[in-house]
């Protein structure tokens, strides 16, 4: 079910210009009815630069089984790995855990990502970690207030980091937070990390049928960006990310506020946009301040 890359740039250039295309054209129809903003200067919504880096997909079609089956992947599934290897010794952490670091340090070793084999093509090794802290793989910090065994999440991270910093490899991991019940827990686990992103989405929330957030699928806050070999940290210029699921695009951009124009407007309409503005921090030209609309 991943979604399919665009490995050539034509079909990555059809798919930016399709998403202008229906940018502009819903710039056009927005201009139709805010005729006094088709002076101002044209917001720009995402929070990247002009350059283009990084890898795209088309979210419209899956990965093509010739290309899973081309490339060299490893797996490790906790359920598998425990009953086909005997009981390891303890070592004050989750078996689970234990095993996955020692799995982890075998490919390492055995692949060159280590550096030992200088012969060997330079690559990175990335690692994928979904749902760590759930119940498969044998953690209760998200079923319990207090947990039996509290620390193996953080012990697990903090020598996972170890292991990434003196290999060439990457890491992104998936944390039910949600489940958690244990808040300290899971600032150890923000602490132990180089970037924390969360995704709030709007299904099932009052938020889904908020004027405000019409034009969005959900928010995307960051509560941590890496800071390796500075003296501070790296401040975004904004915080107030939401994401948007197109037809082929999964994209992110800046929320901001919708003008008020309509003057037929009920009261009650504009409360509640004061209220929801009071969750923006910045990027407004204004804040709501107690039950008073914006006013641009």
């Amino acid at each position: 079910e991943l979604p399919a890359p665009l490995l050539d740039d034509t079909s990555r250039k059809e798919l930016e210009e399709g998403a202008a295309a229906v940018h502009a054209e819903d710039f056009q129809d927005s201009m139709k009815i805010a005729w006094r903003y088709q002076n101002l200067p044209k917001m720009e919504t995402s929070p990247t630069t002009s350059t283009k880096f990084g890898h795209y997909y088309d979210i419209s079609k899956t990965m093509s089984p010739e290309l899973t089956q081309s490339i060299k992947w490893h797996s490790f599934y906790p359920p598998e790995e425990l009953s086909s290897q005997p009981t390891m010794k303890p070592c004050n952490m989750n078996s689970a855990y234990m095993r996955l670091l020692r799995s982890i340090q075998r490919i390492i070793s055995q692949e060159g990502f280590d550096g030992s084999d200088p012969q060997k093509q330079k690559n990175v090794l990335r690692i994928g970690i979904q749902g760590l802290g759930s119940m498969l793989w044998g953690d209760d910090v998200g079923c319990s207030d207090s947990p039996q065994d509290p620390h193996s999440l953080t012990k697990f991270l903090y020598v996972l980091r170890g292991l990434l910093r003196k290999s060439l490899s990457a890491c992104i991991i998936t944390v039910p937070a949600h489940l958690s019940q244990n808040k300290a827990i899971m600032e150890r686990v923000t602490n132990l990390s180089d970037m924390v992103v969360g995704l709030e989405s709007f299904i099932g929330s009052e938020r889904e049928t908020n004027p405000l957030y019409k034009d969005y699928h959900g928010l995307v806050h960051v509560h941590q960006i890496a800071r390796l070999n500075s003296l501070i940290c790296d401040v975004s210029d904004t915080k107030d990310l939401a994401f948007r699921l197109k037809r082929k695009l999964f994209t992110i951009e800046r929320l901001h506020l919708p003008p008020d124009l309509s003057d037929t407007v009920s009261r009650a309409s504009k409360q509640d946009l004061a209220e929801s503005a009071k969750l923006l921090s910045s990027g407004c030209g204004a804040m709501a301040i107690g039950k008073k609309h914006l006013d641009f």
